[in-house]
């Protein structure tokens, strides 16, 4: 294998250069011959169908070239305004009050992520990980592959004109170095913890005044249903999910193990996945989706194991809170010995002003923060402060981790890669091999808070959020309550290896975002420590339908690659199953066949019950009565409160069929069905108009129908389209199903794979690979994957060239 892959690398170079047909969106035809600079960086990328891109290289440095080559020539626009980012550069090319985007960190205007970014810049971090030795620091493969991935992305700018108008001809545009890189991936490995409190990290100040002598921040603690729900707005982010399964071999046809992988994404902006397979001969073949800039495979197969990620119920932060000196509010006390907060004063550019400086606050745990939610302020007063401690600040480990499950010849060794690395932030992870082992571990990196010391040092406010949520607020005035170190910990202050929830080799191993608890139904995973979720609460519709899907799967047996893609596209919504059939009972008992409107108009509903009777229940293109139940449920459960919806409750005893039998006596559940039909009819739709007529995206000036649904109804396959009734419907799609992979294995050597990346390739309009891979989810097709050299090569649409820096 080794020397035959090295035939291809040297064959390639000698007949291709690197002016060699590129996709339309990365190349202009006519190029001069290139020469490689003294570091010799090049790499030889092979284009297949859909515009993804096989990158072979001799070494981590030049493969780290040719996919940041290959990322800028789909991706320059979405790639440089992160950068743009992570330098503190908006406010100066976008403005001060214009929003941030949302892509690396939640802050809501650009001013706030300047400063929060600057401030990580200017204090240096990145470069301190970057010094430290792997695994906390990373490796030198890794290393190399983020120093050659900003010379590949340089070299397309030096080397290429930009055709997206996004970002044709504008400043902002500009060269990138290994430090950026690196910090694209520690923004991304802290998006779900200081990036969640960017605004008020940026906006704490101390108090002045009167201010100085306010009470006790305890004086106003909130209920525990208060906190819950700011933790869900806080760490129930629905910017974020996904799906994944894992069968074992004794459920598959051929004794092999299977896994289907369905993360939920955005599909616009720094968080899109991007397609290619990388390969060093003899030391790495890997397929798969890579977060935008980042240089590792982040989800994927090689021929031997596959694996995704969901994310999960982990919360990846805690806070301190902090006893002020009575004379000082920037000094806090530790066992009665004052400690003086760090200053962390930056400056801000801004368009069309004058300079922005603000200061920050930090101290030993982290952050200054005021506030964990709109409802939950964390005043700092003349007594109390408060301060956020995320330990994935400082992690720089996700790369390797990555890198090592690419390695990866078994389910084992993605858990070795787990347990050396201890790099993932805020996902679980689900693998199959081609031996037939599932696995599916919880392997995050998490504040190490125990539920005994969450019961020895929570605050009276801690006392209240930790149980309802999680968020543990803890006495940092005690050296006592410090979080310590457990054994095989890379750093101090997280859970080891040992503490992470695992379950290896079950029949099935699947989650869709809900706790580690329900990853199989016939073996519940109990025993861990609350801060990684609840055990014997109530599931979400998404995850009881997909444990009802998976484990009548696994029960019938001799599974293949094509029952993972009848599943992602089965389109099931679990709501209208339990739910539909009562809707339409109690529509047609209504008196007179009219249900009375919010508003208070009377409304005849009487086709609504026709439809909702007939309909079949699923969210394809060509259902009707699909679009009808879809905005009746949304109505109906912002109506009536989640304990009234249903009239069996929850049982942890039944927890995938409780709670059931919808609940119609409620209030709330008539003026939500008259005001579905309503909207609908304003809007000129008809109930029995067929899905796809009116959910659909707008692409090269044509509709695509979108099949799939919304994750509160249940529905696998999450779309989360963003309404328009004067537009027609369901007219955008900001977020749901991305990076699709369906993986086996048969005899050969060579996996079975099946792939889709829902919303193309590239977010160029102008690249023949913006909307191809579109299409086809619009009609439920699959990319059959090209891994081995003889599908590569035999490929009708195979483009090659030859990438290189110059002198």
């Amino acid at each position: 294998m080794r020397s035959r892959l090295r035939r291809l690398v040297l064959g390639a170079t000698a007949l291709f250069t690197a002016a060699s047909a590129l996709p339309a969106a990365a190349a202009t035809a006519g190029q001069a011959e290139q020469h490689p600079s003294p570091d010799g960086l090049s790499a030889v990328i092979r284009y297949t169908e859909y515009g993804i891109p096989h990158i072979l290289a001799k070494n981590y440095a030049d493969l780290g070239f040719g996919t940041g080559w290959a990322q800028a020539a789909d991706e320059v626009c979405t790639l440089a305004d992160g950068f743009v980012t992570l330098r503190g550069e908006r406010s100066r090319y976008f403005g001060a009050d214009a929003p941030a985007g949302g892509d690396l960190s939640a802050a809501r205007t650009n001013l706030a992520s300047d400063l929060y970014f600057r401030g990580v810049r200017e204090s240096r971090t990145v470069e301190k990980l970057l010094a430290e030795r792997a695994p906390v620091g990373p490796s030198r493969e890794v290393r190399d592959m983020m120093r050659g991935w900003a010379a590949g992305y340089n070299a397309w700018l030096r080397q290429k004109k930009i055709t997206d108008p996004a970002c044709a001809d504008v400043p902002w545009v500009r060269p990138v170095t290994e430090l950026d890189v690196a910090a694209r991936g520690l923004a991304i490995a802290s998006i779900s913890g200081e990036g969640r409190f960017v605004d008020t990290i940026t906006a704490a100040q101390p108090p002045t005044g009167a201010g100085a002598g306010t009470g006790a921040p305890s004086a106003r603690t909130p209920g525990a249903k208060t906190v819950a729900k700011a933790a869900g707005e806080l760490w129930g982010d629905p910017g974020m999910g996904s799906n994944a399964v894992a069968f074992r071999g004794d459920t598959t046809a051929n004794g092999r193990g299977l896994l289907l992988g369905n993360p939920h994404y955005p599909w616009d902006g720094g968080r899109r996945f991007w397609q290619s397979q990388q390969t060093i001969p003899g030391e790495l073949n890997v397929s798969g989706g890579s977060l935008l800039g980042t240089p590792a495979i982040s989800i994927g197969f090689n021929a031997h194991v596959a694996w995704s990620h969901t994310v999960s119920t982990g919360i990846p932060a805690n806070f301190h809170q902090l006893t002020l000196d009575p004379d000082d509010p920037t000094t806090y006390l530790v066992d009665g010995r004052p400690e003086r907060m760090k200053k962390r004063t930056v400056t801000v550019a801004v368009k069309d002003g004058t300079p922005v400086t603000r200061t920050q606050w930090w101290t030993r745990y982290g952050p200054v923060v005021t506030s964990l939610s709109s409802q939950v302020p964390l005043p700092w007063t003349g007594k109390a402060a408060y301060a956020l401690n995320d330990p994935n600040a400082a992690n720089l480990r996700f790369a390797d981790t990555s890198l090592g499950f690419s390695k990866a010849r078994s389910t084992a060794d993605v858990l070795a890669s787990l347990d050396r690395h201890q790099g993932i932030p805020w996902v679980n992870t689900i693998a199959a091999d081609r031996a037939g082992h599932s696995l599916y571990t919880q392997s995050q990196v998490l504040p190490r808070i125990t539920d005994e010391l969450a019961e020895r040092c929570s605050t009276e406010l801690g006392r209240t959020t930790y149980p309802a949520s999680g968020i543990a607020i803890l006495d940092g005035s005690r050296g006592d309550c410090a979080l310590g170190s457990d054994p095989g910990a890379v750093v101090p202050g997280i859970f080891g290896p040992a503490r992470m929830p695992t379950l290896k080799d079950a029949p099935y191993a699947e989650n869709s975002n809900g706790t580690a608890w329900m990853t199989n139904a016939d073996r519940p995973l109990t025993g861990y420590e609350r801060i990684f979720g609840t055990v014997g609460t109530q599931l979400g519709l998404r995850t009881r339908g997909a444990i009802e899907d998976v484990d009548a799967m696994a029960d019938r047996g001799g599974l293949t690659v094509r029952d993972l893609q009848r599943q992602q596209f089965a389109n099931r919504v679990p709501a209208g199953d339990l739910a539909a059939g009562d809707v339409a009972r109690a529509c047609t008992a209504l008196p007179g066949g009219t249900a009375t409107g919010s508003d208070g108009t009377a409304v005849d509903v009487t086709g609504a019950c026709d439809e909702l009777r007939v309909w079949d229940r699923t969210m394809d293109t060509g259902s009707r009565g699909a679009l009808l139940f879809d905005r009746f449920w949304r109505r109906l459960e912002q109506a009536v409160p989640a304990g009234r919806l249903w009239k069996v409750p929850f049982s942890a005893a039944d927890p995938v069929r409780t709670p059931n039998t919808l609940n119609t006596d409620a209030p709330g559940f008539s003026t939500a069905l008259a005001d579905a039909v309503a909207e609908l009819r304003a809007a000129g739709i008809a109930l029995d108009a067929p899905l796809g007529a009116h959910q659909f995206v707008v692409r090269d000036g044509k509709r695509l129908p979108v099949p799939g649904g919304t994750g509160r109804l249940g529905v696998w396959n999450v779309i989360e389209p963003a309404w328009d009734a004067a537009g027609g419907g369901y007219t955008d799609v900001p977020f749901g199903s991305s990076h699709l992979q369906a993986v086996g294995w048969d005899g050969s050597r060579c996996p079975v794979a099946r792939t889709l990346l829902t919303y193309s390739q590239s977010s160029n309009p102008k690249s023949p690979h913006f909307a191809d891979q579109t299409r086809l989810f619009s009609g439920e097709k699959w990319v059959t994957s090209r891994f081995c050299e003889k599908d590569i090569r035999s490929s009708p649409k195979l483009k090659v060239v030859r990438v290189h820096e110059r002198r």
